[in-house]
């Protein structure tokens, strides 16, 4: 059992977001792909509702994703949970020191997370993997509303431009004033916030371990190893 529980404010966020229906165009694809499923999956019960975030609320490393996979979160429930993305994100989390195992295949599959917290900027598959503007704004509350209690954060890794991009609007949501020149995305771009001592984090950029990025070796294991053990010295963490 993730550790998220033993907070009761965090367990009844958890309850909250799974009932959101802000965004009706979400609503109805994630329901949609619910029903009518993939043919390999045809026997699985879909979760088709928001996914919250999962890890360790004593987190210093928060890492920060696009949206749940149609086939992968929105099927099992769990961020990054059963798609080929969340496979290799694990084990470069195994490998690192975050995770007990390098596997993700179901809500309780006994994987458990230490100093990582795992969530997305939008928490509802999108059609084509594409989240509009207003609804990546209407999910901004949901996370900020998660680090109220997951608020030992030292650093945010973000997978891809995305997920940059809504580091800075949730820094900003937080009371942070914007960084000038707004730092730019890259893989292992790192980002130092002045306010760190004030509840400020470091970002650090990452390719999002998408197949189209990890089959072409865009992304390699070794890669986003060293992003995971970078984020782990600039946490502070042994």
């Amino acid at each position: 059992m993730s550790r998220r529980h033993a907070d009761p404010g965090l367990a009844a966020l958890e309850a909250e977001v799974t009932r959101c229906r802000r965004c009706p165009r979400l609503v109805d694809w994630r329901e949609q792909v619910a029903r009518e499923k993939r043919a390999s999956f045809k026997d699985d019960t879909y979760w088709g509702r928001p996914i919250p975030g999962f890890g360790d609320p004593r987190a210093r490393v928060l890492i920060l994703g696009l949206a749940p996979a149609a086939h992968g979160a929105n099927r099992t429930g769990r961020v990054f949970t059963g798609d080929r993305s969340g496979d290799f994100l694990f084990a470069s989390l195994h490998r690192t020191g975050f995770a007990n195992k390098p596997t993700s295949v179901a809500r309780d599959d006994g994987l458990q997370l230490t100093d990582a917290w795992i969530t997305a900027a939008v928490r509802c598959a999108p059609p084509a993997n594409k989240p509009t503007p207003d609804e990546r704004d209407a999910c901004l509350p949901w996370t900020v509303a998660e680090l109220e209690h997951v608020s030992d954060v030292r650093v945010v890794v973000c997978l891809g431009a995305f997920a940059w991009d809504a580091a800075l609007r949730l820094r900003a949501a937080l009371g942070h004033a914007p960084p000038r020149p707004k730092p730019k995305f890259g893989h292992g771009a790192l980002w130092y916030d002045d306010d760190r001592e004030d509840g400020g984090w470091a970002l650090l950029g990452t390719y999002h371990p998408s197949q189209q990025n990890t089959f072409t070796g865009v992304l390699t294991e070794a890669m986003m190893d060293d992003v995971f053990t970078t984020a782990r010295d600039v946490a502070g963490l042994a």
